[in-house]
């Protein structure tokens, strides 16, 4: 007898658990399944689960290729199974390829081809729905994303669109995913949009995407005028639609929990905050690159700006660029200087200059401290006067932080507002409106 295991999540049953499971019996003789347990999926990173366990347990058994359900529950349990099992062949989806070559050394490991464009039959019968995620982009964040969002339980990446055909047919191979060089098909063929093309094309895509009536998540800075963050706001209220700006920061955990204490009044009332973000770019990348859209303000400042604006407001009294440029005229490092009524406030990106990367707020009773990666909250510190007391925070911060976002967006898809203060529409305007100051003050835009 050959014995066959698998595993997965299988929440919002689908064809594509179906046929996985399917082609899983197919390879032996007895079919084992292991469903995960609320608690792992929670400690893997498995976000947005729906179906409680047993109701997944219960899906999985109908589909009748399954002679053994297992629960997992643990970190290594993997291996245990298959041991005491006494396993032939391990299996999972081909989106997992490479991931479990290890187990390799205590059976046979077989990589199942993922189910594309999944029907959501099942899931109407259900009364539940996936929703299906296109990408604009090919770049690095859109090589992000997809590895991402299968950790997001309600959405499933079906196609990738780029003007450029090889570059779009390249990117699905990868991800087993479909390819668009033509917008209207691309659009016609998802429910929602994730924008991550160069900055200058982010307004018309997302444009293009509330016009034909899809739900639209957008890289930072979503765009770099206000008027045009007012334009796309205004469409996608009055079409019930959902617009969010991908500021991953905004929507993780332990950033949320900073804001949290740093607005509780342990520190007594907040006067400064310094914001830095650097890092060393390759000398011959776009953002170094490209003298009108590229340098350290439009790649990073989104991110610097954030803690301001969510701190202090967007209603400054005045702001300063204050810049080191590179050869070309792009800005290799820049800080940016506000002065607001209740304090001052400095936000410092580089690309070509490296610098501390830290994040401060300081009060009248105290101070927050975040060393860098401050952007990817993980731990923090509360100071004060009597430096032998320090009050310490951590939080976990799963994967490159994305799922956190897209999580928050299918919540607003699905009717559920409680993210929303994560990142208003008001201080993405704030964050176009600063961005568009930059760009008059470096004349690359036209007044």
């Amino acid at each position: 007898m050959v014995k066959v295991i698998t595993y997965g999540t299988f929440d919002l049953f689908h064809e594509g658990h179906y046929r996985l499971l399917q082609r899983a019996k197919a390879l032996g003789d007895y079919l084992i399944v292991g469903v995960t347990s609320e608690k792992y999926d929670i400690e893997r990173g498995k976000l947005n689960v729906v179906d409680p366990l047993l109701t997944r347990m219960e899906n999985v058994k109908k589909t009748g290729f399954a002679d053994e359900i297992i629960v997992e529950e643990t970190l290594g349990q993997k291996i245990n199974d298959i041991k005491k099992y006494s396993v032939d062949i391990f299996t999972v989806g081909s989106d997992w390829t490479g991931t479990f070559d290890f187990i390799n050394d205590f059976c046979k490991v077989v990589y199942l081809e993922r189910t594309k464009n999944i029907s959501s039959t099942m899931l109407r019968e259900q009364n539940k729905r996936i929703l299906k995620a296109g990408i604009i982009g090919t770049g690095r964040i859109a090589n992000r994303f997809i590895p991402e969002a299968k950790l997001v339980s309600g959405i499933s990446a079906q196609g990738v669109y780029n003007p450029h055909k090889e570059s779009a047919e390249a990117f699905a191979r990868k991800w087993e995913i479909d390819a668009y060089d033509d917008l209207k098909s691309f659009c016609r063929d998802v429910d929602v949009v994730y924008v991550a093309s160069p900055h200058q094309f982010h307004y018309e895509y997302v444009k293009f995407a509330l016009e034909h009536g899809k739900h639209v998540l957008c890289e930072k800075p979503m765009v770099l005028r206000r008027e045009q963050a007012e334009e796309l706001f205004a469409y996608a209220r009055q079409h019930q639609l959902i617009l969010v700006e991908g500021i991953k920061t905004a929507y993780c955990p332990g950033f949320e929990k900073l804001l949290g204490i740093a607005c509780s009044g342990t520190i007594g009332t907040i006067r400064y905050i310094d914001a830095c973000f650097t890092k060393l770019e390759n000398a011959g990348s776009r953002e170094l690159t490209d003298e009108k859209y590229g340098g350290s303000f439009t790649e990073l400042a989104s991110y610097c700006l954030l803690p301001i604006i969510k701190l202090f407001g967007y209603q400054y009294d005045d702001i300063r660029f204050d810049i080191i440029h590179d050869k070309n005229g792009v800005d290799l490092f820049t800080k940016a200087s506000f002065c607001y009524s209740k304090g001052i406030a400095t936000a410092t990106c580089g690309l070509g200059v490296k610098s501390e990367g830290r994040l401060l707020i300081a009060g009248t009773k105290g101070y927050i401290v975040v060393e860098a990666p401050w952007w990817k909250t993980t731990y923090f510190e509360v100071h004060y006067e009597d430096v032998s007391r320090v009050d310490k925070y951590s939080e976990r911060f799963l994967g490159n932080g994305l799922r956190y976002e897209i999580k928050d967006f299918i919540n607003m898809i699905n009717g559920d507002d409680k993210s929303r203060f994560k990142l208003t529409g008001e201080e993405s305007l704030a964050i176009a409106e600063i961005m568009e100051k930059f760009m008059h003050d470096e004349k690359r835009l036209h007044v």
